[in-house]
């Protein structure tokens, strides 16, 4: 079980939300780029990056943060980013600047022409994400409730050629209340691709239940504001997972 450490950047800074809210931000740093650095020497093996002024704004808005952080970790470790990726050009960009994988949420939900276009010309490096609420998908940073379920996209997706998919319930997320295991659960029986989980990770209970059903297909986790509160102590939790799967 991989524990995959968020950065969440609005206007520069390293940010939580609750519930995808944007104007319920906590910020936690100023220095996104060191704040990549600590993970990295907790022992994270990869790191979960969101524009999120980019998801809102349907375009880039914290590259000089996202390359600060690529330049600071990203021959170490690999990246994953979303938020306001809508392009193939931009897509192309990341990936020339460093960046391992790219995620698309809204556009692969709003547009699935071209996420199956990004799937053929970056076969490896594109992840589908999947916010959800009460088990319908939400597009635009978590701002509007579409009219699809999450697991008739997963599948669709899956089809796309999707390297995996992350699923988040967003009714969860930054509340510290645990994991929505059902609904993740019921995504990775879905489809074959590797699920990462995320949304409202709290404890070494999470993880200790997130292993139990790792075999469903679940092969990570986004921890977020459990990590950056101190509700969960990161190089613990990652060594309790490897010592859990073996």
């Amino acid at each position: 079980m991989l524990l995959i450490p968020a950065i969440d950047l609005k206007d520069g800074q390293c940010v939580r939300l609750k519930q995808g809210d944007m104007q319920q931000t906590t910020a936690f740093s100023t220095a996104p780029a060191e704040m990549a650095r600590h993970w990295v020497n907790q022992g994270a093996r990869r790191l979960h990056l969101v524009d999120l002024n980019g998801a809102a704004a349907g375009k880039p808005k914290n590259e000089a943060a996202i390359r600060a952080i690529i330049d600071e970790v990203g021959e170490e470790v690999p990246i994953q980013l979303g938020g306001g990726i809508r392009d193939l050009g931009t897509i192309e960009r990341y990936l020339d600047s460093g960046l391992s994988y790219v995620i698309i949420g809204t556009a692969a939900v709003k547009n699935p022409g071209f996420l199956r276009e990004a799937c053929s010309a970056f076969n490896g490096h594109i992840i589908a994400g999947l916010d959800a609420k009460a088990g319908k998908v939400t597009t635009d940073g978590w701002s509007k409730l579409s009219g699809h379920e999450a697991t008739d996209l997963a599948r669709k997706f899956e089809e796309y050629g999707c390297e995996a998919l992350i699923y988040k319930d967003i009714g969860w997320d930054g509340m510290l209340q645990g994991i929505n295991l059902d609904a993740t659960v019921q995504i990775a029986q879905k489809v074959k691709i590797p699920v990462i989980a995320s949304g409202g990770l709290a404890s070494l209970v999470d993880i200790e239940a997130l292993c139990a059903v790792a075999d469903q297909g679940i092969d990570g986790v986004i921890c977020g504001r459990a990590i950056y509160t101190g509700e969960l102590a990161f190089a613990a939790a990652q060594s309790r997972a490897d010592e859990i799967r073996g």
